[in-house]
């Protein structure tokens, strides 16, 4: 097992930044993270910030994995993402998706609090016009939908071809009932599971379950790729790898989970670096013909003083990574 480093290892190369994203995204208007350096590369640490500590600290996790450890082989050199489209008004969905380039899978945000199904339909209905009949689209809704809901939305939805919907429901008792009651309505859409994943103490119950037809993995809240890999395996279930919101420094450890699947037959959420209207990285990592290739991007110096946090923001966040880093050599992070 890797040694865990100290705090003042971790503090030294940190980095606390603050980036402006370009369209408000899940509540976030500017995304916080903190970069730091090991000897395998770069690192990122950017738990949301209402997550607790024992949460945030597989996050850290994840960070001080990619920077200290490093990664498996992988299997392949590139990997397909998908566009990614905010809760953002139908006629907004052009200009989004102008951003991406060579994508041809679309994941649009649904059941965003506020609106209504209707404009979700607009929104999905506006991708599929934009993207033509070929296009996979797939929705995420965060859970917001309880399972009548869903099961509405879902069925005036369908009419798009959706590929899957992601965490239509909150629980994972839910989303196994709705599974059942979408085949019995003659529904024929996809289950994903996100946050009944990356949130659960135990995330292979989504499969015990027969809860989900995919699953969707995130490096940093599982805590690591090492770890997300166990998750997949475990699971049984085909997987689609998805971004947390991360830096490009975040992404590459996405890219690496993704480049070391043994199968991977669905486009990655990992192109939301087009989302910010400016990234840390040299050469950030943002989609070409729809595809990222493995690699580890290096921070630009411009770049890091320009984004840097206010000073009381990087108090804040190198007193976080204190803590988390304290509870993990506690054991204590869940």
């Amino acid at each position: 097992m890797m040694p865990l480093p100290s705090t003042a290892d971790l503090l030294v190369t940190a980095h606390v930044v603050a980036l402006p994203m370009r369209v408000r995204f899940r509540g976030v208007d500017v995304r916080e993270a903190v970069i730091f350096e090991g000897p395998c590369g770069w690192g990122e640490f950017a738990p949301f910030p209402e997550y607790a500590d024992d949460e945030a600290a597989r996050w850290l996790a994840a960070g001080i994995g990619a920077a200290y450890a490093g990664w498996p082989a992988p299997v392949r050199d590139t990997v397909r993402v998908n566009a990614t489209v905010p809760a953002v008004p139908a006629e907004r969905v052009a200009d989004v998706l102008a951003r991406f380039d060579g994508c041809t899978t679309a994941k649009v945000k649904v059941a965003e609090r506020g609106q209504t199904v209707d404009d979700d339909v607009d929104r999905v209905a506006a991708v599929r016009d934009a993207m033509g009949p070929g296009a996979r689209i797939r929705v995420d809704a965060n859970g917001g939908w309880d399972e009548s809901g869903a099961l509405e939305a879902l069925a005036r939805l369908a009419a798009y071809d959706l590929e899957y919907a992601e965490q239509p429901c909150a629980s994972v008792e839910e989303l196994a009932d709705l599974r059942k009651a979408l085949a019995r309505n003659g529904i024929d859409v996809l289950v994903a599971a996100d946050e009944s994943i990356r949130k659960a103490e135990d995330p292979v119950r989504v499969a015990r379950l027969g809860a989900a037809d995919l699953v969707v993995v995130k490096v940093a809240p599982l805590g690591g790729v090492a770890a997300a890999l166990e998750v997949v395996e475990a699971c049984g279930l085909p997987a689609v790898v998805s971004s947390a919101l991360d830096t490009s420094i975040g992404i590459a450890a996405g890219v690496a989970l993704a480049a070391a699947l043994p199968q991977l037959d669905h486009a990655c959420g990992l192109g939301t670096v087009s989302l910010f209207e400016r990234d840390v990285a040299a050469d950030p990592l943002r989609p070409v013909s729809g595809r990222l290739t493995t690699g580890r991007p290096v921070p630009d110096s411009g770049a890091l003083e320009e984004l840097a946090a206010p000073a009381e923001r990087q108090q804040w966040w190198r007193e976080r990574l204190a803590r988390c880093r304290d509870l993990l050599a506690a054991g204590g992070a869940r």
